[in-house]
């Protein structure tokens, strides 16, 4: 099966991780959010199927287009 990639749309702080590594995700679901200009902007997934890595943690600086999670599509 192939991986998708979860990516940040924008530069920011990781606020908080909603999901973990084995949870089911369907395409939309929120994964983690990030926090920029005091705004809340959720990461997404990809695709359904299955969180294979969270590549962040809670506080941690990321950029646009970084990638967060990767999704193993079901």
């Amino acid at each position: 099966m192939a991986e998708q990639e979860a990516k940040s749309e924008v530069t920011g702080n990781v606020w908080k991780i909603v999901m973990n590594v084995g949870d089911e995700v369907e395409e939309g679901d929120e994964i983690l959010i990030l926090e920029s200009m005091k705004m809340e902007i959720p990461v997404e997934a990809p695709c359904d199927g299955t969180i294979t890595k969270i590549l962040v943690k809670e506080g941690d600086q990321v950029e646009a287009d970084q990638v967060m999670a990767l999704v193993e599509e079901s």
